[in-house]
């Protein structure tokens, strides 16, 4: 059946799925059902004569099957291309010519109103996700010359401050410049937990604003927001075909032309073996019907529409129906660390003065550090900014490369920096050698901070494991997939977090053109590898991989690029639901694929031993078509998403 080339060529185009009546096909089709019913009904109730019957079966026929009758021969005419649309025609000519034109009305009314009910879901379908554009209100609260104007929200320009108040939601991207407030993204990241945003945090379109007033710099228009992007790039998605999809439409531009030539020759073997004609063009005509590949061609496109539609609105896109295939059938998961295991942001853990306090000796760090832009001098001022602590007065910073940062505290230079620089001084790190591996063997990164005669304590400081990783890791060992960390950071600390989130084996020291390597080293060793990354850093390693899965892609165009898969929010547990979806998506397409062709198996030799009448073919061959179709959409049920997360 045709049904998915015309949504895309007509409702889909318009972004649009109205009510069922709206959709020809299916509206002339129960309205063709309606009069040859009437013709049938008022004839064996002796009603009216059986010419009169006739003739509902022959307004029947032309209004339900016009639609699908005229682009069957566009088809032929213009593309050379015999479809099952082609086949159907025949077959209600053929049923006419037989004078069965009661069969022939009800092959019009039953295919028609399948092929409309078809059109109509897969529309629906395909459009759901522009239902978010609905949660981007229609006007905004622009400031302009110091006043408050509501204009519509399409008029707003980048660069504009805007206001958005308690219980209202952002008109399109920005970054706040006044205010706090908690937001609630879940029609961005999919994440129903609030989040708590101030100024300089960015905000996306469609977020709703759950408390205080904010002002907000307009980052992008209306039109070009990150949820129009999302709207855009799902339906962009639900075009590109799958392999099983492609492979599929192959067949049936062969097997339909097939069908009608053993159909055609059926007319040919009355005269050949001297048999009744009739006999033969009956089975001719219903050969026409049951072997026609409806089910067969909508076994994975539904399922693929319905399944990466479901998945945008649950802040996961999934870049076309091949990428939803492979990550159906995922043997190993490769995880970046930094940033995606873990925070990508390091923390103080441990402060351990020699001399003084541990506020004196935090202050005498974060003083010394003030001035770097470093991570990890960074992660020391902001220790010192949450403590309250006030930092002693420094002067003439200077970095040192690859060792750490001096800077002047009274007349003396003090220094923070890793051991190796203090050994470097001369001084005698013997006392505390034990400390400094026992930290260093759960992954931290131990400074020292002191002068050149003296140390005055050692801070140690690590990059912190995702929230839930290890819970994610768990789960995807469940699955039976392996999992592998591929990192820059050095083995000591991916040897600790590998141990701590219970990873299957690590690859550490690594370049990105060695990521690229371990990722063909586990394609080879395992089959289909998923790697997951920022999408920036990781990109090499992305593209390499069977899929490519970037972590909170949100406002991130080169994120969103870089990836075969985006997800919106920084949620690790999104990977495990990702692959759950792609193996349900896989499951569901070779039932229904198993289904389609076990019921021509049946079908045809029936056909072909005249064991069939055409009504009954019809009526098997368009309800197997609609559980073909319901068994795709169970997809994106509503409970789709605790069956999968399950």
């Amino acid at each position: 059946m045709e049904a998915q080339k015309k949504v895309m060529d007509k409702d889909h185009d318009r972004g649009f799925a109205g009510p069922w009546w709206q959709y020809p096909v299916l509206r002339n089709a129960l309205m063709a059902g309606l009069l040859a019913g009437a013709g049938f009904a008022l004839a064996h109730l002796g009603l009216v004569s059986e010419q009169t019957e006739a003739l509902f079966y022959f307004v029947a026929i032309p209004l339900g099957g016009y639609h699908w009758g005229w682009e069957a021969l566009e088809a032929l005419i213009h593309e050379r291309v015999i479809g099952i649309d082609f086949l159907m025609l025949a077959a209600t000519v053929g049923s006419g010519i037989l004078g069965l034109w009661d069969e022939a009305a009800f092959l019009v009314f039953l295919y028609g109103s399948a092929e409309g009910l078809e059109e109509y879901t897969y529309a629906r379908t395909r459009s759901a996700i522009r239902a978010l554009l609905d949660l981007a209100p229609k006007e905004a609260h622009v400031l302009r010359n110091g006043e408050e104007l509501n204009i519509p929200a399409e008029q707003l320009q980048v660069g504009e401050h805007f206001l958005i108040r308690p219980g209202e939601t952002l008109p399109t991207d920005g970054i706040i410049r006044s205010g706090t407030s908690s937001l609630d993204e879940s029609a961005i990241t999919g994440e129903s937990i609030p989040v708590d945003k101030g100024p300089g945090l960015k905000v996306f379109a469609g977020s709703l604003n759950r408390q205080g007033l904010l002002e907000v710099e307009a980052t992008a228009t209306f039109q070009d927001n990150t949820l129009a992007k999302i709207i855009h790039l799902v339906e962009a998605a639900q075009e590109r075909k799958g392999e099983a999809q492609q492979w599929i439409e192959r067949f049936g531009r062969r097997y339909s032309p097939t069908v009608l030539l053993v159909a055609l020759g059926f007319l040919v073997v009355p005269f050949l073996l001297d048999l009744p004609p009739s006999d033969w063009a009956m089975r001719a005509v219903v050969l026409l019907v049951a072997a026609a590949p409806c089910a067969l061609v909508m076994s994975t496109p539904v399922a693929t529409a319905a399944a990466i539609g479901w998945a945008g609105k649950h802040g996961i896109l999934i870049k076309g129906g091949v990428h939803l295939e492979h990550l159906g059938r995922i043997c190993a998961v490769a995880f970046d660390k930094t940033g995606t295991l873990t925070s990508g942001k390091p923390e103080v853990t441990d402060l351990a003065p020699f001399t003084g306090s541990e506020d004196d000796l935090l202050a005498l760090a974060a003083g010394i550090e003030y001035g770097s832009e470093h991570p990890l001098a960074k992660a020391i001022v902001d220790r010192a900014r949450i403590s309250k602590t006030v930092l002693v007065e420094a002067r003439a910073f200077q970095g040192l490369t690859g060792a750490g940062a001096t800077a002047v505290v009274g007349d003396q230079s003090w220094y923070v920096g890793s051991p190796d620089l203090f050994q470097q001084f001369g001084i005698d790190l013997t006392t505390i050698e034990d400390h400094v591996r026992a930290l260093q063997a759960d992954g931290k990164t131990v400074v020292l901070v002191g002068n050149q005669q003296t140390l005055r304590g050692l801070l140690a400081l690590q990059d912190r494991i995702r929230e839930g990783a290890r819970e994610v890791i768990a789960g995807l060992h469940t699955m039976g997939v392996r999992v592998v960390m591929l990192t820059g950071d050095n083995a000591r600390t991916a040897r600790s977090v590998a141990q701590a989130l219970g990873i299957d084996s690590y690859l550490a020291d690594l370049k990105p053109e060695d990521k690229v390597r371990a990722v063909h080293d586990l394609e080879a060793r395992y089959g289909a590898v998923v790697m997951v990354g920022d999408g920036i850093n990781d990109a090499p390693a992305l593209a390499a991989a069977t899929c490519g899965v970037a972590m909170g892609a949100a406002g991130t165009d080169a994120a969103i690029e870089a990836a075969d898969v985006a997800l919106m929010a920084d949620d690790l547990s999104k990977v495990g639901e990702a692959l759950r979806l792609g193996a349900k998506v896989r499951r569901i397409s070779t039932e229904n694929i198993a289904f389609s062709l076990l019921l021509l198996a049946v079908l045809i030799p029936l056909a072909v031993g005249g064991f069939l009448s055409v009504a009954v073919a019809v009526l098997v061959h368009e309800v197997s078509e609609l559980l073909a179709v319901a068994n795709g959409l169970r997809v994106g049920w509503p409970a789709a998403r605790v069956s999968i997360s399950e």
